[in-house]
């Protein structure tokens, strides 16, 4: 196999390794952003505060536990806790 072509290959096998991590990134990032609005939903249009952003990206692991309980710390209330942090596990 000449040089040049084994330079193309492994690029272009690059090139789809990386975009199709691209194009999962963004599944990801809307996740934590639909738990983000549900509670600024239940805030009636304030924006949500830096711990419970943070708490939807505990939620993005799975963590659901931690995730609700960050976000009651923030004074959201149970239900919309849970429902978040499902959005954001999705």
């Amino acid at each position: 196999m000449r040089t040049s072509t084994r330079i193309a290959s492994v690029l272009t096998g690059l090139t789809l390794a990386f975009g199709g991590a691209a194009l999962t990134a963004p599944a990801a990032h809307a996740d934590v952003n639909t738990c983000i609005n549900q509670v600024e939903r239940e805030l009636r249009g304030g924006e949500a505060p830096e711990a419970v952003r943070a708490a939807c990206y505990v939620g993005l692991s799975g963590a659901d536990d931690e995730c609700v309980a960050g976000l009651a710390e923030s004074n959201v209330t149970h239900a919309t806790a849970v429902t978040a942090c499902r959005a954001a596990a999705q």
